[in-house]
Formats: structure tokens, sequence, C-alpha cells
């Protein structure tokens, strides 16, 4: 269970002693072989600060994995959770350069440095007191307040806006169980210029339900689909309502691009699209855009004779009607031993079927399944393919 922090808490691990406990702290292993010996160590040591000090050392290590600099940085549990990863706050800090932002629930601040080095003014607000204090000690040249994001305290600037998405460490995917509810959070700010954190899940027809009217940015990092980002009508581009963002390559699709694309049988490659592309409904268009096509009309997987820059793809080796027996004969004929098995569109479990394929050979392969066809012409299909890396 984590740490409840206090603001008593926060200002102890500020001050020149809780600095050097933390220091002593560090040193410590606190992996799962160590971790009984290692608390009682800290207890003898600090006493009742002893809980506060390992749950900091243990939260800044996590945090490696979202910022290049926690050392110094303080953390709760789910705030870290929540925290944005540092290549997606500088994305959107770069849409938002030379702009006046508050960060309305700014939490322990890690919009906050990004905002710093592009906006023309930033400023931070939550009403979270614990957090509000910790964000003083990480981002200690933005000037942040206590104020309740429902209750507007800036005028003429950008306000970003990232509710709570967590509670008791389980996700919330209503918006409306956000904390501020997203519904009364576009109410108070209708009419100014928002952007909103949300979950990648987020349904885009409760969105409009909602009355949101701007462009929904879906981005990814490191091959896995991290938030969705609505950008109100004054910040959205000209015709755009979508967009997806991939910051592993840098290339962004969005709905204002042409959809035109067939479907057709597989050529040498598919395609398996970043998920932020699937996400944000724009299959069609970046195969429009690559001149790929779609296997059917109702699945992502992409075709076509060349792969788009930077992008992995399977070269098709062979391709059956999907039945376990003929798809192990298949592979056991190409001696394949380990096999990589993608899914779309049908009820296989790949790690369910890798075991019964019992495969001995000596050459490895990847085999995409998927259906193809609707209604009584529709049939799951197998691919064995090689892939590019």
């Amino acid at each position: 269970m984590s740490v409840a922090f206090g603001v008593e808490d926060v200002g102890y691990l500020r001050s020149e002693a809780g600095v050097a406990a933390l220091r002593e702290t560090a040193a410590l292993r606190l992996t799962s072989a160590t971790l009984v010996s290692d608390i009682a160590w800290a207890r003898a040591r600090f006493g009742e600060r002893a809980a506060v000090l390992v749950e900091t050392t243990v939260l800044r290590r996590k945090a490696a994995a979202k910022l290049s600099h926690p050392e110094g940085w303080l953390f709760t549990d789910e705030a870290l959770q929540q925290a944005t990863a540092e290549p997606v706050a500088r994305h959107r800090a770069q849409r938002l350069s030379r702009a006046r932002v508050h960060d309305a629930t700014c939490s322990i601040g890690t919009e906050l440095v990004a905002l710093r080095d592009s906006a023309t003014l930033v400023i931070g607000s939550d009403i979270d007191p614990v957090r509000l204090a910790m964000a003083r000690n990480n981002v200690t040249d933005v000037d942040v307040c206590r104020a309740d994001a429902l209750r507007p305290v800036t005028r003429n600037t950008v306000v970003v806006l990232d509710p709570a998405r967590r509670s008791g460490g389980r996700r919330r995917f209503d918006p409306r169980d956000y904390t501020p509810a997203l519904d009364e959070l576009l109410d108070v700010y209708r009419g100014r210029d928002v952007v909103v954190k949300c979950a990648p899940g987020v349904d885009f027809d409760a969105l409009t339900q909602l009355g949101f009217d701007g462009e929904i940015e879906v981005t990814s990092l490191a091959g896995s689909v991290r938030e969705a980002c609505l950008w109100s009508a004054g910040l959205a581009a000209s015709g755009v309502r979508r967009r997806a963002t991939l910051l592993d390559t840098g290339e962004q699709v969005t709905d204002a691009e042409s959809d035109d694309c067939a479907v057709a049988p597989a050529g040498r490659w598919l395609v398996d699209p970043d998920g932020a592309i699937v996400r944000a409904g724009l299959v069609r268009h970046y195969a429009a855009r690559h001149g790929l096509w779609q296997l059917d009309r109702d699945v992502a997987y992409l075709s076509g004779d060349l792969l788009p820059p930077g992008v992995r793809g399977f070269e098709v080796l062979d391709e059956l009607a999907f039945n376990e027996r003929r798809l192990r004969q298949a592979l056991s004929a190409r001696d394949v031993g380990a096999v990589e098995i993608l899914v779309r569109g049908v009820g296989v479990d790949p790690d369910a079927l890798r075991p019964r394929l019992r495969l001995r050979g000596s050459q490895q392969a990847s085999v995409v399944i998927t259906r193809i066809g609707a209604g009584g012409a529709s049939r799951a299909t197998a691919f064995i393919c090689r892939p590019s890396r």
C-alpha cells in the first residue's frame, strides 16, 4: 500500500535533514529480496520518517521511466501514475509555444517543466496542498498557487487541465467520473482556449454529447498509446477534428487528409498501424498517405508493396485459411520453432495458441491472423510472414 503524504512530510523531505536522509536511503537496494531488512534498517535509523523516505526513494526510481532527471523530485504514487511522460508533455508544450498558459491541475509539476521551456508565461495551480507543495519543490522557477480548477483564477490564458482518472488505484472510464468531472470542466471553460488530457480509451461520442467540438489528438510513444488530448476549437488546426501523433517517428495524421484507399488481397507486406492511428480512427487516412490498402474494410491491417519509412512490417510468405492443424503443418514445413502471433477480428488467444502449435524448428516467423469478408463469406485467414525487423 502506498504511503499517504502530508504537507509536513513534504516540508521534512525538502529540509536539510530530509535531503541528507534521502541520500542515505537511496543507497538501499529495496528489492523484493531486501525490502524487509531495508525497511527495518530505515526504521531503526530514521524512526517514523522511514515510510516517506523509502516511498520517495522507490518512486524516484519508478519515475525514471517518465522523467529524464527525477532525482530531487517528490511524488505521491497516484500522482506519478498520472504524470505525463516527458516526451508527451514536450510535444504538447510545443503546440503551445508563445502562449500564456495556466496549468490549472498542475499536480506535482511534470507539465510545468515542459511548458516553462515553450510558453511565454506559465503559472500552475492545484487544489491538493500536498501535490502543490511537491510542485514547489520540483519546479522552483514557476509560480504556483492553491485553487480549484472549477473556479477560474486567470484570464486571457490557455488553460491546461488534467483531471484525475484514478481513484484508489482504479481507473475511471466515464469522463463524467473524472476529478474534476469533464462535463463540469467543459462548462466552466466554455468559450476559453483549453487543452484537456484524457484517457486514451475515452469514448469520442461521449465527448460530443458533452458539447466538445474541437480536435481530439491521440498520442503514442514507444509503441504504446499514451493519451487522448482535447484541443478546443480555437487551438485546433483548420478542418481537423482527429489527429494521431506518433512521437517515435514524428509522424502526424489527421482527418483533414484523404481517406481514399482500396480494399484488396495482401501484397508483399502487411502493416499493423500504430495504436494511435487505430484509436483515432485514421487507418484509411494513413493508408492513403502511404499508398497502402486494406485487407478488409472493418480490419485495421494494411498491405502494400512498399513499407512506410521507419515502420515494422511483415513480408508475406504464405497465406492459408486459418486452421490450427494446417497452420502447424505449414510452420513445421518451414522449420519454424519460434513464432510471434498477431490477431485482429478473430477469437484467438496468441498465448494459448502458441504452445498448441508444438513447433520444434530452428527458424523464427510471424503469423498474422485476421478475419476477411463479411457475413457468410467471412473467413479467418492466417499469413505466415517474415518481420522486417
